[in-house]
């Protein structure tokens, strides 16, 4: 008789409840890539495939929002944007806040919205809220494109507006917001399979978020008129994103390199403890959502 030794064979695949810690299997997610961007896609195209105006929304939120924080803001409530066009100051805020925002609530229902699909095949799941934060990427694109038309024409008006060398962060503070982004939602979207009525409160939390986030003021207003509550927006990490953010485009707020290290030491320590959430809940939540 013929016998088959498989003790040596090499498996390509290999499924197993036991991991490391901290798991961002890199070489799985590069074998998985064309899901990555499938998936990537059906987020763009399917966004807005049954609206009316389709992707002018991507236009037409940050205009709207950006024009109501100028007369709410700085019309009615006279907050000073510092020899800025409180418009443009707006816009630059909004814009840095959507990226963030968008990928903290696209990926904090990863489990609960996809559960059919992850009951039936196996791929490796970090590729779900990942392929959220590509996708809105091309979001944040289109914004930016928004943010350099009224940069040119507020520069060619004569506003005192102008980038400085901190632009060469850019791609940091990009990093940054996908990264806190990325780790609050992971982190949420495993405390949904138990408890559904997060998924409520993430929408009206993140609306509340965006004021204490220095988003539709200066920081240091709030540091000048109301130095009792200002701890609380200074050690709001994302306070640090939105002024940086604008400090680099338009030379004004505050910026820090105490400040910069601890928004990034922020955002990598939160995106690896959503991870390890993320990957603990993955092994149970289908007997739990």
């Amino acid at each position: 008789m013929l016998e088959v030794n498989n003790t040596n064979e090499d498996w390509l695949y290999e499924i197993t409840p036991k991991r490391k810690l901290i798991d961002l299997n890199y070489k799985e997610i590069w074998r998985y890539r064309d899901l990555l961007i499938l998936f990537v896609k059906r987020d763009i195209i399917t966004a807005y495939k049954q609206t009316i105006l389709g992707p002018l929304w991507y236009f037409i939120q940050p205009l709207f929002t950006s024009v109501i924080f100028t007369l709410v803001f700085n019309n009615i409530a006279n907050i000073n944007t510092g020899g800025v066009p409180p418009f443009l100051f707006n816009l630059t805020g909004i814009t840095a806040w959507n990226y963030f925002s968008t990928c903290l609530t696209g990926t904090s229902n990863t489990f609960v919205s996809n559960q059919g699909l992850f009951g039936k095949v196996y791929f490796p799941r970090v590729i779900m809220p990942l392929s959220t934060t590509i996708s809105n990427l091309l979001k944040f694109g289109i914004q930016l494109i928004i943010l350099s038309f009224f940069y040119v024409y507020y520069y060619i008006k004569g506003a005192e507006i102008s980038p400085n060398l901190n632009l060469l962060l850019f791609p940091l503070y990009v990093l940054m917001m996908a990264l806190m982004g990325l780790g609050l939602g992971m982190i949420i979207s495993a405390l949904t399979t138990k408890y559904r009525d997060l998924t409520v409160l993430v929408g009206f939390a993140v609306t509340l978020l965006m004021y204490i986030s220095a988003v539709p003021y200066p920081l240091k207003e709030i540091i000048n008129n109301k130095p009792q509550f200002a701890w609380v927006v200074q050690y709001n990490p994302i306070t640090h994103i939105i002024e940086g953010f604008r400090f680099m485009i338009l030379d004004t707020g505050i910026f820090t390199w105490f400040g910069f290290t601890y928004t990034l030491g922020f955002s990598i320590s939160i995106f690896l403890l959503g991870l390890i959430i993320f990957n603990r809940t993955e092994k149970t939540f289908i007997d739990t959502v």
